[in-house]
């Protein structure tokens, strides 16, 4: 019975995966810019420039702390 019950729930595990996939009408909703990444790269790059021009350091957005060691 167990065994019954595992395969049983093997086979819907695995079959609720078949049907991912983009739909051509769900296309249009996907390229809207909101959608991106990044949905606002010039501001993004403008950002970037600013935090380069401040702290004398590229990169590292995900954690906090100064170029100069201080924090």
């Amino acid at each position: 019975m167990k065994k019954l019950l595992l395969l049983a729930l093997a086979a819907s595990a695995l079959g609720g995966c078949s049907a991912t996939g983009v739909q051509p009408w769900e296309r249009d909703l996907l390229a809207k810019p909101q959608m991106q990444l990044d949905p606002h790269p010039l501001e993004s790059g403008l950002d970037d420039h600013i935090y380069f021009s401040k702290e004398a350091a590229a990169g590292g957005r995900g954690f906090g702390g100064g170029g100069c060691g201080c924090n």
